[in-house]
């Protein structure tokens, strides 16, 4: 579908990989159906989308705003003065950029610019990546034009007849991958004969995985599979010094931007259980361990997981049980090739290659 005019939007949100990459992915559908509509995005100052979202060549504002903090009650003494005014540089911002469409794809920043748009009878759509809707998105869904989802059942959050089924976004690097298992491994400088385990906790890092990482590195060495293991900052430098007189057999890093090449080397994969990733990993393909991160709002990581491991598409294992449990699933996917073959197959008949173009497609419908 192409536009009538030029249309201008606003895309609000961020925080982590997981709505940065797919709000990524729809401004480069928005750019390829339409190449000449306006994108501004919008986030929160001092969050990962300040610096990735300019990477990738689109212009972003950042709100100050920040969200409850439950480890230091003293740090949210200034919540209720960040939250006023991000309302009203969102309401700034709204004035100035003037869009046909707003919209919000989860994290901080989402909030303030639909909750203001709305306001202003501008047009919204919500993107919610997760099997439980949270309760940002569940207030700005009484008013959205659309929302597009990735589960079944979303109904019991929002209104019935806004729902458009699209999948999550996922971007084109994954999309569009046609990397062998002998490339992803020789990126990594891995042996071509060895099982290759890749674990990674989202862009930030997963605290249960990597201690249990940690403890197991013998499991690896001694039964010589090989990791690519994803730390996040707060762990690299431990782990880098954990795998010392192992780099040919561990390969350890902060953050992978080359996600194609760690999923096409992996045999199996252990990650978290944000929407982004789930997305990511039906189009790979391949047997999966998710840990859940359990305090994610609603605890909407491990609804997500259950959705696959309901149809045998997936393992799954609680946060608190890494350290015992880990290893063990890791072990008994490296060796049971039958249900390895069963996840594999179950978990792609769940793919979406295509959400990008069906939402930004929405989005032009809604701004004409």
């Amino acid at each position: 579908m192409t536009g009538t005019k030029n249309i201008k939007i606003i895309i609000a949100g961020g925080g982590t990989g997981g709505h940065i990459f797919p709000a990524i992915a729809i401004a480069n559908a928005m750019k390829r159906l339409q190449p000449a509509c306006e994108i501004l995005f919008v986030g929160a100052k001092g969050k990962m989308e300040m610096e990735k979202v300019p990477k990738e060549g689109y212009r972003i504002l950042g709100l100050d705003i920040a969200g409850f903090n439950r480890s230091s009650l003293l740090k949210n003494i200034t919540l209720p003065f960040k939250l006023v005014k991000s309302f009203l540089q969102a309401n700034t911002i709204l004035n100035e950029f003037k869009p046909d469409v707003a919209v919000g794809v989860g994290g901080y920043a989402s909030f303030p610019v639909l909750y203001m748009a709305q306001l202003k009878g501008i047009a919204t759509l919500l993107q919610e990546q997760n099997s439980f809707a949270g309760k940002s998105n569940k207030i700005l869904g009484r008013k959205a034009n659309a929302i597009c989802v990735a589960y079944d059942g979303m109904d019991s959050f929002f209104p019935k007849e806004h729902i458009l089924q699209t999948g999550n976004p996922v971007r084109s690097g994954i999309t569009q991958a046609n990397i062998s298992k002998a490339e992803g491994l020789q990126f990594f400088k891995l042996d071509q004969h060895k099982k290759t385990v890749f674990a990674f906790g989202g862009s930030l890092g997963a605290k249960s995985i990597n201690e249990a990482l940690a403890k197991n590195l013998s499991f690896f060495i001694e039964n010589k599979v090989q990791l690519i293991w994803q730390t996040g900052s707060l762990f690299f430098q431990t782990a880098k010094e954990l795998i010392k007189g192992h780099e040919d057999q561990i390969s350890v890093f902060e953050f992978i931007r080359e996600m194609d090449y760690a999923y096409a080397a992996a045999d199996i994969i252990v990650s978290r259980a944000g929407a982004s990733s789930i997305s990511e990993l039906c189009i790979v393909g391949k047997p999966v361990l998710f840990v859940p991160f359990p305090f994610a709002s609603e605890d909407h990581q491990t609804h997500n997981a259950m959705a696959l491991v309901k149809r045998n598409a997936a393992l799954m294992i609680k946060d608190n049980e890494a350290n015992s449990e880990l290893i063990k699933n890791i072990h008994i996917l490296l060796t049971d090739e039958k249900q390895c073959e069963l996840m594999c197959h179950n978990i792609r008949q769940m793919k979406v290659t295509n959400a990008d173009d069906v939402i930004a497609n929405k989005l032009i419908e809604i701004a004409n």
